[in-house]
């Protein structure tokens, strides 16, 4: 027999197991030599008062062996002969996209422009102290896609668009850990996902797949309004039947492309704003109500806050605990910041996106020459103007928050995660108003939300622009691109996906439609 109950338990008690054996005992009113075991089906922190608990969802089982396997089995078979679908960027779209076909009976060939994630760690190292940036291997593009060296978050809405604990049995099948199964706010972590990247990668190899890496496509060989090939950066050409295109939210040139060959794209919505790094230790004392250090069985504290200002939304985006700030920019000339935490989350500063929704219909009317491509040329524009106020390098502009948010330049700023390094720069007079000006109402009304957030001991980093695609490739609900029937968009560049669990779930979906009458 199995029962599943809700237990709560607080900090004092040490012993969680046996605590939750006695209570499950006591709650089912059965002895405790009954329960033969006891699995952790959810576990969340609800520390919204002083006195903090920790909720459990649990499966007992009473006279009955916990199950030795997982429910979900994953059937690769050998796919070396079988018809091929090509599969452009290996991001988690493109992986799971590849997995998927394998297991469907289908030879993945998958096209990476970037580096594996061995080789990918010296152009990031490049950027950091070089100031360097390939435009082919970065934090964005190569091996795992921007994934990859991330970190690792797996929250996900997308509940209606696939199976989300079928995506986190593979991560687990593939060497993450089995907690992120159980914890409310799954998290991987940047030094744990390059070895669950390349166990995917090997994984397809052995059963017949292809991954090339250092192969940019540059041109689709179009006719009767299906791609015939595609073309690579070194001229060779390739003959497809099926393409699914998973290039992620940066590949800028693919958008280029298919404007350039009357392929169908339409502007979107996205958002926009700068990075809030803190002091790991304030971010606690706020969400944990502890004047110390947190006890040592909290995890780093998180934070979550959203503001409407001026008929758009303020709101956080990716926040790290216990992270770091790096440089995001896919090309030299541009400066583009984002977030990343260590599995164990123990770096000691906090660090969020607080961006600003651009409305791409109403926002962007001094961009309308540009068409369906406007989001990404205002895009380009805010990248620059922080490329040249940090210092024409990946040194990003920079202010204290308090600074930021009264109008003045900071004469000095906190010490930071970020590696390049800071530049103090006006940035509450360099911003365009439609976010700076809400940028600024929105981080007070968080200050009155969490009491001590709005402090001197922050700085806004910027700028952080890499939120989401401002172009959607559109499809049909055969997943199929309205002009070109055999193009399958998928994933973040699509416009389909916000993060690693909704991209690898619409890359699955993409897998399972690309084999239709193939």
């Amino acid at each position: 027999m199995v029962k599943e109950l809700q237990l709560r338990v607080t900090l004092k008690e040490e012993e969680f197991k046996d605590i939750l054996i006695s209570k499950a005992a006591k709650w089912l009113d059965i002895p405790k030599e009954d329960i033969t075991g006891i699995k952790v089906l959810r576990k969340s922190i609800d520390a919204r008062k002083p006195k903090i608990i920790l909720n459990y969802k649990v499966a007992v089982y009473i006279r009955e062996a916990l199950p030795k396997q997982s429910e979900y089995q994953f059937d690769y078979k050998d796919v070396s002969k079988a018809k091929p679908v090509h599969i452009i960027g290996f991001g988690p779209a493109g992986m799971y996209a590849a997995l998927r076909c394998i297991e469907l009976g289908y030879k993945p060939i998958v096209l990476e422009r970037g580096k594996n994630v061995q080789q990918r760690r010296r152009d990031l190292k490049a950027i950091n102290q070089d100031h360097i940036v390939n435009d082919d291997s970065n934090y964005c593009f190569g091996e795992g896609g921007a994934g990859t060296y991330s970190d690792g978050k797996l929250y996900t809405r997308s509940l209606k668009r696939g199976d989300v604990r079928r995506i986190f049995e593979n991560l687990v099948y593939h060497g993450a850990t089995d907690q992120i199964l159980v914890d409310a706010h799954p998290h991987i972590g940047t030094n744990k996902l390059p070895k669950i990247i390349q166990n995917i990668r090997e994984n397809i190899i052995k059963y017949g797949g292809e991954v090339h890496f250092e192969t940019r496509v540059v041109d689709f060989n179009i006719k009767n309004n299906t791609i015939k090939s595609v073309i690579l950066q070194n001229g060779n050409e390739l003959d497809t039947e099926r393409v699914i295109l998973a290039t992620g939210h940066s590949a800028r040139d693919i958008f280029y492309l298919l404007k350039d060959k009357d392929i169908a794209i339409k502007s979107k919505s996205f958002a926009m704003g700068v990075r809030v790094e803190h002091p790991q230790h304030i971010i606690d004392s706020i969400q944990y109500h502890c004047s110390g250090d947190r006890h040592e069985i909290l995890p780093a504290a998180a934070y979550s806050l959203v503001q409407q200002v001026n008929e758009r939304g303020v709101y956080s985006f990716c926040m790290c605990p216990g992270g770091f700030i790096v440089p995001a920019a896919t090309a030299n000339g541009e400066v583009v910041v984002n977030g990343m935490s260590p599995s164990r989350r123990n770096n000691k500063f906090a660090n969020s996106g607080i961006v600003v929704e651009i409305n791409a219909e109403k926002d962007l009317k001094k961009y309308e020459q540009f068409g369906e491509l406007k989001g990404l040329e205002f895009q380009k524009d805010l990248e620059r103007l922080a490329f040249t106020a940090g210092g024409r390098s990946q040194v990003a502009p920079a202010q204290r928050l308090t600074d930021f948010v009264e109008g003045r330049l900071s004469n000095n700023l906190n010490e930071t995660s970020y590696q390049p390094g800071l530049k103090s720069a006006p940035m509450h007079s360099l911003l365009p108003k439609l976010i700076g000006g809400r940028l600024r109402k929105g981080f007070a009304a968080f200050g009155k939300k969490m009491k001590g957030y709005y402090t001197e001991e922050a700085n806004i980093v910027g700028v952080e622009s890499r939120t989401s695609s401002p172009v959607n490739i559109p499809r049909t609900e055969t997943l199929e691109h309205p002009q070109i029937s055999n193009l399958f968009p998928c994933g973040e560049g699509g416009g389909y996906a916000g993060g690693i669990v909704s991209a690898a779930m619409d890359g699955e979906r993409c897998a399972e439609a690309a084999i239709v009458g193939l």
